[in-house]
């Protein structure tokens, strides 16, 4: 069974900021035009990847019925997997629970 949620990894200065806006935007909007997300088994993978040894990480729990923007499942080529992509910010109310890795 496909779940309700997907992730997302930030720091605490990030979603401080969201707060602050009241949207989240990821430093990949910007870049590559989404917000980076991951299923739940994903998620080990990717703080492995690309957060490993960093410390002050947010896991945002994001249930996906919430997210007002195009929520995408596509292809990460570098990896051969599909993870979700948000295009656009994210609303805050799309984010059910932060948890402190």
């Amino acid at each position: 069974m496909e779940s309700d949620y997907i992730y997302h990894i930030t720091t605490r200065e990030q979603w401080a900021e969201a707060q602050q806006l009241g949207h989240y935007d990821s430093d990949t909007l910007a870049t590559e035009g989404f917000i980076h997300c991951s299923t739940e088994p994903q998620v080990a993978g990717v703080l492995e990847r690309y957060y490993k040894g960093r410390t002050g990480l947010l896991k945002l729990k994001i249930e996906k019925s919430r997210v007002e923007r195009p929520l995408i499942f596509e292809l990460a080529g570098s990896i051969n997997e599909v993870f979700p992509h948000i295009h656009g910010a994210l609303n805050l109310d799309a984010v059910v629970e932060v948890t402190e890795l």
